[in-house]
């Protein structure tokens, strides 16, 4: 099987081809300077040309809080990019797997959001992909959109990586304690990605690490598993920690979907953060 992955560069892409050769399988990892998914014809040319089975579509515009300043990038990315991947898959017959979010929910409530409840997203960034998420129904009969949350992997920028260096650099910290979801380790997620490609099974999806946690939890047990207890961590409202962007503060996202279809769940979040740890030497 051959399965192309956008945003190969990324968290999650390079565990994507990572795990794919793993396998076994070829892999055709495209960064930004291979594949603008915004460009449809080079989208048609690269994919078309590619000879996939299958694209595991992950280049995303991400940056949550600047997507409120940049509204246009991040829907032509986000959405009108993801159009594109999906048109070109259905002309050329090409299983295509969407990576989501947990933002295409408002966040209310306490109970875990189902993979088929309604989606009323709360800012620019969880819109677009909505919008993205949309357009892969739209055009598609056979599709798998998987919406992930709270990433952390060993390439670039992460929630422990930030909480790692400023508890160093400060000694305290405050958390937001009012937003509970799941993190999810990319090592584990793209395991289960690999899996699910190889099936027809098709839907849409929640794919976490088991357990449920707030911010402020997650940074306490950050700095438990490094050995830094000396970091004084304070909990905080998202009232108290305005950012830009609305934060959804209920995030948690039903995983039974994946029992019942005969995929492997991912480990439990403080499981998949020691071995994190233990991969970036801390």
């Amino acid at each position: 099987m051959k399965v192309l992955v956008t945003g190969a560069k990324g968290q999650l892409g390079t565990d994507l081809m990572n795990e794919l050769e793993k396998r076994g399988l070829k892999g055709i990892g495209l960064g930004v300077e291979e594949l603008d998914v915004t460009d449809f014809e080079a989208c048609k040319h690269v994919i078309s040309a590619s000879g996939a089975d299958a694209v595991i579509h992950c280049a995303a515009y991400t940056a949550v809080d600047a997507a409120e300043d940049n509204v246009e990038l991040c829907r032509r990315i986000n959405s009108e990019g993801t159009r594109n991947v999906a048109q070109v898959c259905k002309d050329a017959g090409i299983k295509l797997m969407y990576i989501s979010t947990d933002y295409v929910f408002d966040g209310q409530g306490t109970r875990p959001w189902e993979p088929d409840d309604e989606r009323h997203p709360l800012n620019v960034y969880g819109e677009t992909k909505y919008e993205g998420e949309l357009a892969v129904e739209e055009l598609l009969d056979c599709f798998f959109i998987v919406r992930i949350a709270w990433v952390f992997g060993v390439v670039g920028k992460n929630f422990i990586r930030t909480m790692l260096r400023l508890g160093r650099e400060r000694g305290a910290v405050s958390v937001v304690n009012d937003q509970v979801g799941s993190p999810t380790y990319t090592y584990d997620l793209a395991r289960l990605l690999v899996d699910m490609i190889q099936t027809d099974k098709y839907g849409r999806y929640h794919a976490t690490n088991e357990g449920i946690c707030s911010w402020y939890e997650f940074a306490r047990e950050i700095f438990r598993q490094a050995g830094m207890d000396e970091v004084k961590v304070t909990p905080v409202t998202s009232s108290e920690f305005p950012s830009k962007a609305i934060r959804p503060f209920n995030s948690r996202m039903s995983k039974e979907k994946l029992s019942e279809s005969g995929f492997e769940r991912l480990p439990p979040w403080q499981d998949a953060l020691r071995r994190f740890l233990d991969e970036i030497g801390e």
